[in-house]
């Protein structure tokens, strides 16, 4: 068994960052330590971001994932996947949707073949793809549907101080509450669990879980979702023998005494979770998809179309998604993760 293969990291929204972050984090390559991965994309367009940024960057085209670790030194590794039109930072063009969605494909494909460890994915534009015909409303339910056999795709944010994993995500607040049901939770709740046994390699994982309402509801004086819908879903867990705990105050979860209790924090809704963990690490987050049968990451950032093409871009949560997903797929290989 080969004790070392490639990251497949996708292009992303052409005219948004994810070019700039990728060749930053090769030129920190050594000093962050960051494994070895491969960018999927189209040379005229670095070689346009490296003329406008003047940056040190080397790059060589591969025709396959195995070509990018011997590559990798000297070279960012480059799989060609060519544009339909040259990008402008920071102008999204609708004619290049299908393009970032084959990148993502490709990338897929060289994970379930054994040829790359991990899906890493740069930031995509929805509006953009949703607009060109692209039914999905972001990569976590678009991965689960490529991963296919029935994957239900949970989205995790984590950085070394935090793991949250919201039950309901790209919502508005009203249509979460209405979604909220014992048996959504019972079922996040089961892949995290399992997520932070295999991926993070914690054997007795200790999950919290928020209330919906102020305070946890105080007992059904503000609130009936806590008694009615989450509390069954922690009795159920306890039943399965998952530890968990809850539901607890969102206030007074997350300070720094709080995060010491537990290993992960389900959250009811987007900004529950979202909130605490960009407040406390902003450019490390990295965003999960737990219940794939193969790796994925990515940075818990947008496209940044507003400072695209500058070179400002900061890499950090690219790097801490390509570190985490290759801690993870080695693990999942049963190697030790770096």
């Amino acid at each position: 068994m080969n004790d070392l293969r490639p990251l497949a990291l996708t292009m992303g929204e052409p005219a948004g960052i994810g070019g700039e972050i990728a060749m930053k984090a090769w030129l920190e390559r050594d000093s962050k330590r960051v494994p070895p991965f491969y960018l999927i994309d189209d040379p005229d367009h670095l070689e346009a971001l490296i003329g406008r940024l003047g940056w040190p960057v080397s790059f060589k085209a591969i025709e396959a994932p195995s070509e990018a670790l011997d590559v990798y030194a000297s070279a960012l590794p480059v799989l060609v996947h060519r544009l339909n039109h040259q990008p402008v930072p920071g102008t999204p063009q609708p004619d290049n949707a299908n393009v970032v969605i084959t990148a993502i494909d490709r990338a897929v494909e060289a994970v379930q073949a054994g040829d790359a460890d991990a899906v890493v994915t740069n930031p995509i534009h929805k509006q953009t793809l949703v607009e060109s015909g692209f039914g999905h409303v972001g990569h976590t339910d678009y991965l689960a549907q490529l991963a296919g056999n029935g994957a239900r795709a949970v989205m995790m944010l984590a950085c070394s101080e935090l793991r949250v994993v919201p039950i309901c995500v790209h919502m508005s607040l009203h249509d979460s509450i209405q979604a909220l049901t014992t048996e959504a939770i019972v079922a996040s709740t089961r892949t995290t669990a399992d997520a932070l046994i295999r991926d993070f390699g914690i054997a007795q994982p200790h999950i919290a879980m928020t209330g919906l309402n102020p305070h946890a509801g105080e007992g059904g004086a503000i609130g009936r979702e806590e008694i009615d819908i989450i509390r069954p879903a922690i009795e159920q867990m306890k039943s399965e023998g998952i530890s968990v705990r809850g539901p607890e105050p969102a206030d007074t979860l997350f300070h720094e005494r709080a995060r010491t209790g537990y290993d992960a924090a389900i959250c009811m809704y987007h900004d529950q979770a979202l909130i605490p963990i960009k407040t406390i690490d902003f450019h490390r987050a990295v965003n999960i998809t737990l219940g794939l049968p193969f790796v994925r990451t990515s940075p818990d950032h947008g496209t940044a179309f507003e400072i695209a093409g500058t070179g400002v871009a900061n890499e950090s949560s690219l790097i801490a998604a390509l570190t985490t997903a290759s801690a993870m797929a080695r693990r999942r290989r049963g190697l030790a993760a770096h």
